[in-house]
């Protein structure tokens, strides 16, 4: 009698929920976006950051909120990803902010610049240090607001198809590059270009290109480097934390019902957390599948790591001077920085040094 009597409440009390709930999406319209993306879909991992988002804010809405992902191309190429947000044809996109220093070279912080934070530095900065503030005052004058939507962590240092040993040899050598690295590598000597993923390739193949950079062992193998270019190099010292970031038109985001923001912040979340760990957990088994396909590891020297360090300060130091979005967020950047690393230096350097030399 009392198995029945409390069934009897638990049904009751599973209806209730069900009314409920349906009552919460009733009060809130159906809304629908348009998503490009800068990569194209056979890149599963950062690619796979705007499919992530558009999943997560369906199933949190129970299916009111949809946003349709299209890769690099469908709608605009990789690189003109943010103009057709800012012009409010499509509503959001998924790129990186360093594709367009070209614009503005403060758009570098958002991404990663040469010798910056790492992925974890990076998300202290915006989450918790006041990044995200600097950010959003500077996007405001492209007409978006932004969200974190993913990080590769330190990428590699791009496929050479000759050893480049010292400063020397880095004269005239014609590299596909983003973002302010291209500025660096500039000024040791290269001559330095920005095309999209899908053309690296045949520039490579045909020689049109010396040597390119991407992201890391697992997207580098899935577009074939290693087949045109064996010297492979290390460490990526222009991208130590790249993010990938979601940018939201203006009217579109004030448009959209509270609970959609919401919806939209906590998959941004999620696709920021999740591309790192996928990333992590891909890249070391692809690198050994490199390395079994004869690819040649190759650390920079300190010769050319130290002068691309002196070329970076003083490029700094230089855009500062005469651009004060720049400096107004280089500032307080570079401030942050300091003292993470300073943190970084005592318990996670000592930890990685003694673990490293003991597990292989």
């Amino acid at each position: 009698m009392e198995r029945r009597s409390f069934l009897k409440k638990a049904s009751v009390g599973v209806a209730a929920g069900a009314i409920a709930a349906p009552a919460i999406a009733q009060g809130t319209p159906a809304v629908k976006w348009r998503i490009t993306s800068s990569f194209p879909k056979s890149l599963d991992t950062i690619y796979g950051g705007a499919e992530t988002l558009a999943k997560r804010v369906s199933a949190i809405t129970g299916g009111k909120f949809q946003i349709q992902v299209f890769a690099a191309g469908e709608i605009a190429p990789g690189g003109q990803a943010l103009d057709v947000v800012q012009n409010g044809t499509v509503e959001c996109c998924h790129t990186c902010s360093y594709y367009y220093v070209g614009k503005d070279r403060a758009f570098g912080f958002g991404t990663s610049v040469p010798f910056g934070m790492n992925a974890r530095q990076l998300n202290a900065w915006v989450y918790h240090g006041g990044g995200q503030k600097l950010l959003d005052e500077f996007y405001s004058n492209y007409n978006v607001v932004s969200f974190l939507g993913g990080n590769t962590g330190v990428q590699m240092g791009g496929w050479f198809r000759k050893e480049i040993k010292t400063l020397a040899d880095c004269k005239g050598v014609k590299m596909r590059i983003a973002g302010l690295g291209g500025a660096v590598f500039s000024a040791l000597g290269m001559v330095t270009q920005q095309i999209p993923g899908s053309d690296i390739y045949p520039a490579l193949e045909k020689g049109t290109i010396d040597a390119a950079e991407w992201v890391g062992p697992y997207d580098d193998e899935k577009l074939g480097f290693y087949k045109v270019a064996k010297n492979y190099y290390f460490p990526g010292w222009w991208e130590p934390g790249p993010a990938i970031h979601f940018f939201i038109n203006k009217k579109a985001w004030t448009d959209l019902p509270q609970e959609y923001k919401e919806a939209f912040q906590a998959a941004a979340y999620e696709a920021n957390v999740t591309m790192m760990a996928q990333y992590d957990a891909l890249n070391p088994t692809a690198l050994r599948r490199l390395v079994q396909n004869k690819v040649q590891l190759r650390r920079y020297s300190n010769e050319i790591l130290d002068a691309a360090y002196k070329a970076a300060v003083q490029l700094y130091s230089d855009e500062s001077a005469k651009n004060p979005a720049f400096k107004k967020i280089y500032d307080p950047y570079l401030a942050f920085q300091k003292v993470e690393n300073q943190w970084f230096s005592v318990a996670e350097l000592g930890m990685d040094q003694f673990l490293q030399s003991r597990i292989k």
